[in-house]
């Protein structure tokens, strides 16, 4: 009965959305030729490099949609042109919408988000222990049911949220409650179920009635009901250098309220609008949602309710990727300066979202592009280091050390020097992974035709358990 429920609303959201919705137009363009040129030119260029289909770019400025575009194709066969009224799936961008229900339900008194998940689902793992703070903030130890970048066979079939919650929050927790980050879609699929639980009605029900109509979201889809329609773009897949092909779908129930929602990015833009603005939740929810959680040891993980709080670009900024098969987005809000970049993909397991909206930050806000930090700092020196053949061994562990073996070290030598030195070397991933700090690099190289990456994992010490260059896209 509930999937059949999810099905009918969804078909709501369908014939809702065209080009125009209700008094919106999704074609917006109210910048200067110059800024237009350079923001055109910066996406055309990264999906040129990367091959990967289409991006829609959705800009807002003094708090405002300024800008609107669409690059690429949206479906391959037959070629179909992206347009910026398609919607795209956007992954983990969703569950900031989930952290939002959660807290809308705190406003109106039915639950705390410090209350135990054991008050609405008791027989979790340890659901004494863990609160509903811990789901939203990845800080509740429950073992992420999808942490791959690809679709296993289990996942093309139905599945029920239930299901998900028996085989991974059943199971001893990775880590004690509030000791550790570590990013995990079921503690968003636990979170939704207990908005379902309190609220009385579906999760994208509760939404669409609290999220949605107020911000004039009139084209949002639950892609997790059903797949994005012909008018919609296509999501696709690429096994190494081969040929782009169709992606597959996630059978239905398996993104529930951590990943199940679509649309075009002039809608993220507008919910973009009311983060900066703080315009549909109480203060003291906006206080909560952007203040990282610490650690019970005092550690920032630098992540909120839904979200990650960053610092870049002389600024504080609020920012989210999110990746379903098919699909990569990323939403970038800088409060401070009512300005945000949100940018919707339609291919799996490519940087090519994350790499135009960092691109595309200091054009928008007008700014000298961001200087680098120590640890790209590092990343430059070592790579250069490693174009001669030479290590600061005392800068990696013995594991590392290891790796760099005389033959190792003659490679990086004969393969690294005729590319040139790297005029930069920018951070485009970073999180916690195994008591470890992993980043993820992008190589600029002189000549721009060959695309590199290098990827770390940094000890509590400081010293590099890895380091890795790799052709990147």
């Amino acid at each position: 009965m509930r999937r059949i429920y999810l099905f009918l609303l969804s078909l709501g959201f369908w014939f809702g959305s065209v080009a125009v919705h209700g008094q919106h137009s999704l074609v917006v363009n109210d910048i200067s030729a110059d800024l237009r040129g350079r923001i055109d030119a910066a996406a055309e260029q990264v999906l040129e490099q990367t091959g990967v289909p289409s991006a829609s770019v959705a800009v807002v400025q003094h708090g405002r949609i300024v800008y609107t575009h669409a690059y690429g194709k949206a479906k391959l066969e037959p070629p179909v042109a992206a347009e910026p009224a398609m919607r795209y799936s956007i992954g983990s961008i969703s569950k900031q919408f989930t952290a939002a229900a959660i807290l809308l339900l705190e406003q109106q008194g039915k639950l705390s988000i410090d209350d135990p998940v054991s008050k609405y689902i008791p027989d979790l793992t340890r659901a004494n222990e863990v609160t509903i703070r811990m789901l939203l903030s990845h800080t509740a130890g429950y073992q992420d049911f999808w942490p791959e970048d690809y679709l296993m066979p289990p996942m093309k079939e139905p599945t029920t949220a239930q299901h998900i919650l028996d085989v991974w929050a059943k199971k001893p927790l990775d880590f004690d409650p509030g000791t550790r980050w570590q990013y995990s879609n079921t503690n968003y699929v636990i979170a939704g179920l207990i908005v379902e639980k309190v609220s009385g009605m579906p999760l994208i029900r509760f939404l669409q009635d609290n999220v949605f109509k107020p911000l004039d979201m009139e084209a949002v889809w639950n892609s997790d009901a059903e797949r994005l329609g012909d008018t919609d773009a296509s999501g696709y897949i690429r096994y190494a250098l081969g040929p782009l092909r169709p992606a597959p779908k996630e059978g239905k129930g398996w993104m529930f309220a951590a990943g199940e929602l679509a649309m075009p990015a002039y809608d993220l833009a507008q919910w973009d609008i009311s983060v900066m603005n703080r315009s549909l939740l109480a203060a003291k929810s906006y206080d909560e949602m952007f203040a990282p959680v610490k650690l019970k040891d005092g550690t920032d993980p630098h992540y909120g309710l839904g979200l990650f709080v960053r610092n870049g670009f002389g600024r504080t900024f609020y920012e989210h990727s999110g990746e379903v098969s098919g699909f990569v987005s990323e939403n970038i809000v800088f409060p401070n300066d009512k300005t945000a970049i949100a940018v919707l993909t339609n291919q799996d397991a490519a940087r090519a979202a994350g790499i135009i909206a960092r691109g595309l930050a200091p054009i928008v806000l007008g700014v000298d592009r961001e200087a680098p930090n120590d640890a790209e700092r590092q990343a430059l020196e070592i790579y250069v280091g490693l174009m001669q053949g030479k290590i600061d061994r005392a800068l990696f562990t013995p594991n590392c050390n290891a790796y760099f073996s005389q033959q190792a070290l003659d490679d990086f030598q004969s393969s690294l020097s005729p590319l040139g030195k790297p005029s930069a070397m920018r951070k485009t991933n970073e999180e916690l992974r195994g008591g470890m700090t992993f980043r993820v690099f992008s190589v600029e190289l002189p000549n721009g035709t060959q695309h590199l990456q290098v990827t770390t994992y940094t000890m509590p010490d400081g010293r590099l358990e890895q380091y890795l260059v790799i052709p990147g896209q």
